[in-house]
């Protein structure tokens, strides 16, 4: 687990690296990768914020936990490392892109260039031990995340946020909706999306037509 930040979001963060619940965070992540397998590499944990500069920050797709699975989680929410089989929520993902925007289903399932783009892919919990989803939640990475959020809603304007499923809709507690646009659905996994609560969200479409709305560059998903 690293110490340093990208520049811009250490500068919006600095409170919640210097509090006392996150520095109990860093110890228990720390001991919990030497003892077991965990994912995403310590050196990707925060690769979304790396990714992704506070001020290039323009939507927000948020997820819950990494992937739990060996190779898949690279520190980007439903993103997969180039070469890897895609998982079943990020095929319902690309599926719903198809049907929006006429995109051909893509080869690599790595999201990196929506993230070079200004697309911050954030999970809620920012690391997972391996084959054991949520063995990482309510240790304090739920409150850095929140933080992360609360500070694109109160400086920045324009921002889309992409709250896919009931844990993602409660973050949005946390998101003036008065100065951003908050698009909800249902999770892009087969449970979720099988019952009618993904497919036709058209948020990728949403979103393009809000920045370019608002005279900004679209997202080439």
């Amino acid at each position: 687990m690293q110490d340093v930040l990208e520049k811009s979001w250490q500068n919006q963060l600095v409170s919640q690296l210097e509090a006392s619940y996150f520095k109990e965070l860093t110890r228990f992540v720390r001991q919990d990768y030497r003892q077991f397998a965990c994912y995403p590499p310590a050196k990707d944990i925060f690769n979304a914020l790396d990714a992704t500069p506070f001020e290039s920050t323009r939507v927000v797709i948020l997820g819950q936990d990494p992937y739990h699975g060996a190779g898949q989680a690279h520190g980007l929410s439903f993103s997969v490392p180039e070469g890897v089989a895609h998982p079943p929520s990020l095929i319902n993902i690309f599926k719903e892109l198809e049907e929006d925007t006429g995109k051909p289903y893509p080869n690599s399932g790595s999201l990196i260039s929506w993230a070079k783009q200004g697309v911050l892919l954030l999970n809620a919990t920012l690391s997972v031990r391996a084959g054991l989803a949520g063995s990482h939640q309510k240790k304090g990475w739920e409150q850095f995340t929140d933080a992360v959020i609360a500070s694109l809603s109160d400086n920045k304007k324009g921002v889309v946020f992409m709250l896919w499923g009931n844990y993602a809709k409660k973050k949005g507690k946390h998101i003036d909706r008065s100065k951003h646009l908050v698009l909800e659905a249902g999770h892009p996994s087969p449970l979720s999306a099988n019952r009618g609560l993904w497919f036709g969200n058209k948020h990728f479409s949403k979103a393009n037509a809000y920045l370019k709305h608002r005279g900004g560059t679209q997202i080439n998903w």
